[in-house]
């Protein structure tokens, strides 16, 4: 992921504007210092949305099931998680003081949906927008200018960016990936049969066996199992990991020693509170491609005529660091 997406139209004009404005360059490079890559807001944009959704809960995994007022409090959370996470001070007239300066954060779901309110003119704005959908986010940083602006019809008076100056924004990050919502793009009918299973172990198997070879969040398998001890539900000694041993499935974590297995047998590594699942066979004359050391043995992605045999066992994670 990188840190400014420098093809992007909307940013053509960084340096006049960093130039231009001394607490946009301030607060531009503090935020991309405290994030060069993305990934700590990218988190929280997902974890927020899981958080809407409280899967465990309400097995709901569509934005489109919440409730009205639940959508209108998604920005609430976003700027509320935001600041947990990058510590930022309270500001004095907007939300966050960042670098010295006030800043307001906006969040929409819809591209161009930000509410600005009346008192942020003149402020800088951190507009955010992240779509389950597409798997996609971005994140601005806008000086408030009147002329720039549509007018309110809304009973708080609230403006949105105009169209045509939506790029005045200066992305910190634009249309990024968004950490994959498994259940919502999963096919339909294997997600129906997923939720058709008679118990929570029976769907994190189904889960497991039937979408394999990607990324899968912790907070997908608490939607999935929708039980408490959903982690124990995962692991060895009668968990998923175990039940599906013997179709030859392996059930990857966020460990340094599993994420390097999926790297050498070519499938996207686990990141972290991720799982990635993949069915195994023996590495013999007729698998070229490539291939991981497990349990003293050679191992490479089953193909669909391949034999199924027992996985071997993964390494321990017990003793092992999480990155």
């Amino acid at each position: 992921m990188l840190p400014l997406d420098i093809t992007a139209a909307s940013n053509i004009h960084v340096q006049p504007l960093l130039n231009e404005d001394a607490e946009l360059a301030a607060v531009y490079h503090k935020v991309l210092q405290l994030d060069p890559e993305g990934s700590r807001f990218a988190a929280v944009l997902r974890n927020t949305i899981d958080q809407l959704l409280n899967g465990e809960v309400t097995g709901r995994y569509d934005w489109k099931t919440l409730f009205k007022t639940e959508k209108t409090h998604a920005g609430t959370l976003v700027e509320i998680n935001l600041q947990r996470e990058f510590r930022f001070d309270d500001g004095i007239d907007m939300d966050y003081q960042i670098a010295g300066t006030d800043v307001d954060c906006k969040y929409s779901q819809q591209f161009g949906g930000w509410m600005i309110p009346p008192e942020a003119l003149g402020h800088l704005c951190l507009l955010v927008w992240a779509d389950d959908y597409k798997s996609q986010w971005s994140a601005g940083l806008l000086r408030i200018r009147d002329e720039w602006l549509n007018a309110g019809n809304n009973r708080d008076k609230k403006l949105t960016v105009k169209a045509e100056h939506r790029n005045k924004i200066l992305w910190l990050w634009h249309k990024q990936e968004l950490p994959v919502n498994a259940l919502l793009h999963m096919d339909p009918v294997d997600r129906a049969a997923v939720f058709e299973a008679s118990s929570g172990q029976a769907r994190l198997n189904e889960l497991f066996r039937l979408y394999q070879q990607r990324r899968i969040g912790r907070n997908v398998v608490r939607t999935v199992a929708q039980q408490k001890d959903y982690m124990k539900r995962v692991r060895g000694n009668g968990g998923s990991r175990s039940s599906l041993r013997e179709e030859g499935i392996l059930i990857m974590g966020d460990y340094r020693s599993h994420q390097e297995i999926a790297r050498q047998l070519g499938v996207p590594a686990p990141q972290e509170g991720e799982f990635v699942s993949v069915r195994v066979t023996p590495a013999g004359a007729g698998h070229t491609g490539p291939h991981a050391l497990i349990d003293g043995s050679l191992w490479a992605v089953a193909a669909p005529g391949d034999p199924v045999v027992d996985a071997p066992v993964l390494p321990s994670t017990s003793s092992k660091a999480k990155q």
